[in-house]
């Protein structure tokens, strides 16, 4: 079995890139030249349609059809018999779900397929089946689906301009790797005038350097470190393995919620708001509080679209532990079409079911010793997370609990990565203790002008010669 488990990364979808620059600069000042709404809309529509055609214009035409259909079904919804609403339900979703399981999970389904034959003593010979992911089609499935189920609950009105939906879907910001925008958080935008606003500018643009640093400083260096660790666990020591994990969790901290802060600043300086998607999520004191937190627009979506159908917390404990960990098993297989992901999914769900069940019995954990102990066993699942195969990870995990001798890292990697683990622990005290937002706004504009300078001039010193790709870009 051959699938292509990582992108080809073009230039322009990589933010901190020169031709992304270039990309903004040209989009942003059209857009605020244009005197009309509906100019500004549909500049901004072909912008992001170039941007993603960038990476590939074949797969722009698959947005094209599933966001026609969907736009077409949604239109009918409120005025069809309630027996054709279910049918136009299933035919929106089904359609949606249809083509991301072609692209992202045929070639994990005929792979267990074949494995499972053999291990019941079936000759079955191996089957080569290659498969190419659409960028982004995990992140922009979901925002399609929701808007159609929200449709038909009632909850939000179909949109009558093909234009306004293009734009909800393909808007460039949160395109290719989220935040997963509903659609009463975006459409609501359109309808609204714009005017340039140097306050809002201004804020996307400190969002945008705090996103740059978190990515091409932190998690670009410490992917420099960690790599080669989890690529061959079998070779190093435990005590390395260990500070592997804790480099690993600061890595996809710093990689995924800088690329939203980085989003999140663009959409800014265009006047729009994206949702937030992380809320500090390593000072959660326990793992629920932890899913509050971290891709705070998946978990909501996993709420909202799987447990809450599935019963939610209503009904026995064993009824709402099944509705946690069905929930979770579907987002480790969104994350991606591998084992080690579905473990990983269900590690998390039994966690949160051992947590419903300590909590209904009135047990208080003391706040400190939560927040480690969450933070331990968060470090611990993304051992499956990040391992290649689900045999490495648990390879690995043996590794991390009996002592191992090995290699260790080199004093320079080692250096490097208490610095950074430090730095990263100083700043999340610092946001704990310091309103951040208020001293910005108290600070005078030559000052916070020249420390925002001075933010784009240490990335740019200190970034590696090779920046590395967003890691949430292969879901």
């Amino acid at each position: 079995m051959s699938r292509s488990a990582h992108l080809y990364h073009s230039p322009l979808v990589l933010f901190p890139t020169f031709t992304f620059f270039v990309f903004f600069v040209t989009v942003w000042g059209v857009f605020w030249l244009l005197p009309a709404r509906r100019e500004k809309h549909v500049w901004l529509l072909a912008a992001s349609a170039i941007f993603y055609a960038f990476w590939s214009p074949w797969f722009l035409g698959l947005i094209f059809v599933s966001t026609s259909i969907d736009y077409a079904v949604a239109l009918r919804l409120p005025s069809a018999p309630k027996t054709r609403r279910r049918a136009l339900l299933l035919l929106s979703v089904g359609v949606n779900l249809g083509i991301l399981a072609s692209f992202k999970y045929a070639g994990f389904a005929v792979e267990s397929a074949v494995a499972l034959a053999n291990a019941v003593g079936l000759d079955v010979p191996a089957a080569t089946l290659e498969t190419f992911l659409p960028l982004g089609i995990s992140f922009y499935t979901f925002e399609a689906i929701c808007y159609v189920v929200d449709v038909y609950r009632g909850r939000q009105e179909p949109v009558r301009r093909p234009l306004d939906y293009a734009l909800y879907i393909l808007f460039f910001p949160h395109l290719v790797a989220g935040p997963i925008v509903r659609p009463h958080e975006f459409l609501p935008q359109l309808a609204r005038d714009r005017c340039p606003s140097w306050s809002r500018f201004v804020l996307g643009l400190r969002l945008f350097l705090m996103g740059l640093f978190k990515k091409a400083v932190i998690a670009d260096h410490l992917a420099a470190i960690v790599d080669p660790v989890f690529a061959s666990p079998d070779r190093y020591d435990t005590a390395t393995l260990w500070l592997a994990v804790l480099g690993y969790s600061v890595q996809i901290y710093c990689d995924f919620s800088g690329y939203t802060d980085m989003a999140v600043g663009i959409a800014h300086t265009f006047s729009f708001k994206l949702p937030a998607n992380f809320d500090t999520p390593y000072l959660a004191s326990n793992i629920a509080d932890f899913w509050r937190r971290w891709h705070m627009t998946l978990s909501r979506w996993l709420r909202d679209y799987v447990y809450v159908p599935l019963g939610g917390g209503r009904g026995s404990s064993l009824v709402v532990a099944r509705s946690l960990v069905v929930t979770m098993f579907l987002g480790g297989l969104w994350h991606g079409a591998a084992w080690h992901f579905v473990v990983w999914g269900l590690y998390h769900g039994a966690l949160l079911a051992l947590h419903r069940l300590v909590e209904r019995t009135g047990v208080r954990v003391p706040a400190p010793l939560g927040v480690v102990a969450t933070f331990l066993s968060v470090s611990l699942g993304w051992v499956l997370f990040r391992c290649a195969t689900l045999t490495v990870a648990m390879e690995m995990l043996a590794r991390l609990v009996v002592p191992h001798p090995g290699l260790t890292l080199r004093p320079a990697a080692l250096v490097g990565l208490g610095v950074i683990l430090a730095f990263v622990a100083l700043c999340h005290a610092v946001y704990r203790t310091v309103d951040l937002e208020a001293l910005a706004r108290r600070l005078p504009a030559p000052a916070l002008g020249a420390a925002l300078a001075a933010t784009l001039l240490l990335v740019q010193l200190l970034m590696p010669a090779t920046g590395q790709p967003f890691i949430y870009f292969q879901f």
